[in-house]
Formats: structure tokens, C-alpha cells, sequence
């Protein structure tokens, strides 16, 4: 078993903070990604995806994804951990830092390759609320009315680190 952390950063304009619509734990919001199969290194031509609402009953409870590898036929699995992430807040982006967004136990797959879509929310440093923001074209950018400034969230970056 391998707990992997999802982690993001962006550059903000206008922006106090990013994170999944419901927050960082939004049972409904779904993640996206590849997958490397442990055993024989084969990775998948398709994102996988995941979801806290989405559980597979297995023998010792329960998983978020059970996958066979198409080219040696070994099976893994991957668990949703919650209250593990927060926020991209505008700190954490002027620091140059990564934001946890979710952290998942990978047994027979390693994640990589995160695919921003859609179900975000982003808070501009006025207060306005931007919801349901797709990113997958890895950029937002919108005006906030309260500010009377252009927001903008770009350069979007996801890896997946390796956490104990």
C-alpha cells in the first residue's frame, strides 16, 4: 500500500482561493487521472475516475476503484482518504507551494497524470464566489463585480506525491 496526496497550485490574479466545489472532501465532486499498474508498468490509454459517493464493496470493506490491468490482468485498487486537503488559498500561490486537494491509497496502481475538469469554486479576494468552474482547459479567467477588477486562475499544475 502507497498513499499518494494529490497536490495543485495555479497562479492567481484576483484570486483568494481554489478548491473542489463542495470543498475538498465534496463527496460528489469527481477527480480524474491516470493510472500505472505496479506490477508491469502498463498505463491506462483513459483517466480513471473517483469519487467519495462511489464505494465497491471488497472483501475487507470497502474501495473508491477496483481496476484489472489490461496487459497483466492484476487487479488494484484505490481508497479515497478524507480530511486530508484544503484550499489553494493566494499564501500558499505567492509562496510557490502545492495545496493538498486529496489523498488516496493505491494498492497495484500508481496515479499520475491528474486531469483538471469541471466542479470548482474559486473566491476572489473581494469575496465574490465563482461555482461549477471547469478547468480543463487549465485556466479561468471572469470578472468580479465587487472588486471591478478581471480575476484569473492559470498555469495549473497537479502532481502526486508519495506520503507516509
Amino acid at each position: 500500500m502507497v498513499n499518494y496526496m494529490l497536490m495543485i497550485t495555479a497562479e492567481f490574479d484576483n484570486i483568494k482561493s481554489l478548491q473542489p466545489q463542495g470543498g475538498c472532501d465534496d463527496p460528489s465532486f469527481t477527480y480524474y487521472f491516470k493510472l500505472k499498474c505496479g506490477n508491469c508498468g502498463e498505463v491506462t490509454e483513459k483517466e480513471a475516475w473517483l469519487n467519495l459517493d462511489e464505494k465497491i464493496a471488497v472483501p475487507k470493506g470497502s474501495v473508491n476503484l477496483v481496476q484489472k490491468c489490461k496487459c497483466c490482468g492484476r487487479e488494484g485498487t484505490i481508497t479515497m482518504v478524507p480530511n486530508c486537503g484544503h484550499p489553494l488559498t493566494e499564501d500558499l500561490v505567492e509562496q510557490g507551494e502545492f495545496a493538498p486537494m486529496m489523498l488516496f491509497d493505491c494498492r497495484g496502481y500508481e496515479p499520475f497524470d491528474f486531469a483538471f475538469g469541471s466542479g470548482w469554486r474559486a473566491e476572489s479576494l473581494e469575496g465574490t464566489k465563482f461555482n461549477d468552474i471547469d478547468l480543463s482547459e487549465e485556466e479561468f479567467s471572469e470578472y468580479c463585480e465587487k472588486g471591478k477588477c478581471p480575476v484569473m486562475i492559470s498555469n495549473l499544475r497537479a502532481i502526486f506525491k508519495v506520503v507516509k
